[in-house]
C-alpha cells in the first residue's frame, strides 16, 4: 500500500530529527582538531627542541584530538580521559572507526576523572575548550594542575586554552551562521564577586526550530595571571602565553604567537603552554 501525505510527512520528520547530532554540531562550529594538534607539537618542538610521542588529552569527550594526533605519525600515542560516558561511547562509534586499524590500537581511552592518580604520563598534555572551569576554587584547580604536573614526562609540555575580554563580563549572545545549522553562544550571566558564569549552546538546523541548552556549562572565569601563577606553584618551570593575531577587520587571525603582552580586546582566546 502506497504511504499517504500523513505517513510521508510523519517519517520527514523523523528522519530531520536524526539530523540532529550535538556532537557533530559541537565539532563544525568550534572545533579545529586537525588544526590543534600540529600547533601543540609545533609548540613542543619550539620548546623542548625534540620529537614528543604520547599526547594526552584530559576532559576529551568525543577524542577529536587524540584520533588526529595518531594520524601525525605512525609512532604517535594517545589518551584520552573523560568522566562521561556518553561522549566517549560517541567518539567509539563515530571518530574511531574513521581511523585505519593501527591507528585505533595508538588510541586509549580512560573513563576516569582527571583528579585521580596514577594517570598515564605523556610528552604532551592538554585541557582544551576551557573545560577545566568547572573548577571554581584555586584549591581545586591547583589540585588538578598538581595531578598533571606528576605525570607530564621530564621534558613534557601542558596546554590550556583560555578566553576572556570585556565582552565576556555581561550577559551577551552571539551566532555564527553554518551551511546548514545557526550556532549560538549564549553567556547568561557573569558575576564580579566569584567570577563565575553561566553558558549555553544552542543549535537551528535549517527549516527547523531553534534547540536551546545543548550544552550548558557553569564555569568560572579564570584569568591568564593566576592560571600562570598556579601552574608555576605545583612545579611548572615556566609558563609562556600564545596570544592570537588579528586582521585588518580587527577580528582573530587564528595564528598564535607566544608573548608577554596581550590587547584589550572585547573578546579574546589564548593558550597557555607550562614546561617542566
Amino acid at each position: 500500500m502506497p504511504k499517504t501525505k500523513k505517513s510521508q510527512r510523519r517519517v520527514r520528520k523523523i528522519s530531520e530529527k536524526r539530523l540532529f547530532d550535538k556532537y557533530d554540531l559541537y565539532l563544525k562550529s568550534v572545533q579545529s582538531p586537525d588544526v590543534d594538534v600540529v600547533f601543540f607539537r609545533k609548540v613542543y618542538r619550539e620548546l623542548r627542541k625534540k620529537e614528543p610521542k604520547i599526547f594526552r588529552e584530559d576532559f576529551c569527550g568525543t577524542f577529536t584530538l587524540s584520533c588526529e594526533w595518531v594520524k601525525l605519525n605512525p609512532k604517535y600515542q594517545a589518551y584520552g580521559i573523560d568522566l562521561d560516558p556518553e561522549p566517549l561511547e560517541y567518539g567509539r562509534s563515530h571518530y574511531l572507526p574513521r581511523l585505519k586499524e593501527n591507528q585505533q590500537k595508538r588510541v586509549c581511552l580512560l573513563e576516569k576523572n582527571v583528579l585521580t592518580p596514577d594517570l598515564p604520563q605523556a610528552d604532551i598534555i592538554v585541557a582544551m575548550n576551557f573545560s577545566y572551569f568547572l573548577f571554581k576554587s584555586r584549591m581545586m584547580l591547583k589540585q588538578y594542575f598538581l595531578n598533571v604536573y606528576r605525570s607530564v614526562k621530564k621534558d613534557g609540555i601542558f596546554m590550556l586554552d583560555l578566553f576572556g575580554g570585556s565582552l565576556c563580563q555581561d550577559a551577551n549572545e552571539e551566532n555564527s551562521k553554518n551551511k546548514n545549522f545557526t550556532y549560538y553562544w549564549d553567556q547568561e550571566d557573569f558575576d564580579p564577586v566569584t567570577h563565575r558564569a553561566k553558558f549555553h549552546i544552542h543549535f537551528k538546523l535549517k527549516g527547523q526550530k531553534k534547540v536551546k541548552n545543548v550544552f550548558t556549562y557553569d564555569w568560572r572565569m579564570w584569568t591568564i595571571p593566576e592560571v600562570r601563577e598556579i601552574l608555576e606553584e605545583v612545579g611548572f618551570k615556566k609558563t609562556h602565553v600564545y596570544w592570537e593575531g588579528t586582521t585588518r577587520s580587527g577580528t582573530g587571525d587564528g595564528v598564535y604567537t607566544r608573548t608577554e603582552k596581550g590587547e584589550a580586546c572585547l573578546a579574546w582566546v589564548a593558550y597557555i603552554a607550562a614546561e617542566k
